[in-house]
């Protein structure tokens, strides 16, 4: 069998080894840095000319602009070549590189970035939420790719951790039985309860018995404290006695085991001495 100790060596081991592979999954969940945003493609302010082409991220997709003045208010004032509007850049970190180098970024069989502008004048063909050139279809082919990779790790993590959860420990399994059986037998060993000790008024109801004259709350408390069968810490227990015989006195009536005789004096009742 074995000791506690080794009981909780192997259960923080068997939780150590789980928490690692939770560990693994969230790694493997979080979000990584595509290919074409690493540091090496991230553009700076230095390196942005007016009048070269670039591909910027403009309402949310990638689109073929000219760099044609600097903004007053900050970036740069461009052209978007395939809707000939004009567009803010705000910063340099909106551009994804120059035209010329993403080129060879695209997919095979994808047109050349120059002419992106010329089919872009064209109504877009691409179902609802697609993408309308080669260059988006290009990085959205991309991320999907990464979040197919990223679900199968994580899926594999997770079954991984299931199975090895799942696992049997047969020694920790008889030790935690084991365990339960002894707290089972130590508590059917235990020694039963004693009986209650009788209250206060009870006690006051035997002095009274034996009593030839009716009694003050503060003689029968002297009274049942000297022969031992009840203590008391409380600085009143005369007062508490008094309050307890009034009240059985008040709740049960002709029924309750005490009787005023006057003021402050109690004696047994008829009924208590039948």
């Amino acid at each position: 069998m074995l000791t506690l100790m080794q009981r909780q060596e192997r259960a923080a081991r068997r939780a150590a080894r789980i928490a690692a592979k939770h560990e693994a999954i969230r790694q493997a969940a979080a979000p990584q840095e595509p290919q074409h945003q690493k540091r090496s493609d991230v553009m700076k302010k230095s390196q942005v000319k007016v009048g070269s082409e670039y591909v910027a991220k403009v309402s949310g997709k990638l689109a073929h602009i000219r760099i044609d003045r600097e903004n007053p208010h900050g970036g740069w004032q461009a052209t978007n070549m395939a809707t000939q509007k004009s567009v803010h850049i705000k910063s340099a970190q909106r551009l994804r590189g120059a035209v010329g180098r993403l080129d060879a970024h695209v997919a095979a069989g994808a047109k050349p970035a120059a002419e992106v502008a010329k089919d872009a004048k064209a109504p877009p063909v691409a179902a609802k939420g697609g993408a309308t050139n080669p260059l988006e279809a290009h990085y959205r082919s991309q991320k999907d790719a990464a979040k197919t990779e990223k679900a199968a790790k994580v899926a594999a993590l997770r079954k991984d951790v299931a199975e090895t959860v799942a696992q049997p420990d047969p020694e920790l399994d008889a030790a935690v039985k084991a365990a339960a059986e002894g707290r089972k037998a130590k508590a059917k060993a235990a020694k039963p309860k004693g009986e209650r000790k009788p209250s206060l008024l009870t006690l006051a109801a035997d002095v009274l018995k034996d009593a030839k004259a009716p009694m003050d709350c503060k003689a029968i408390v002297e009274k049942v404290l000297s022969k031992g069968t009840w203590q008391t810490k409380g600085k009143t227990p005369s007062a508490t006695l008094y309050a307890a015989i009034i009240r059985e006195i008040a709740a049960k009536g002709k029924d309750a085991r005490f009787h005023k005789t006057d003021r402050g004096q109690f004696e047994l009742s008829a009924a208590a001495r039948q």
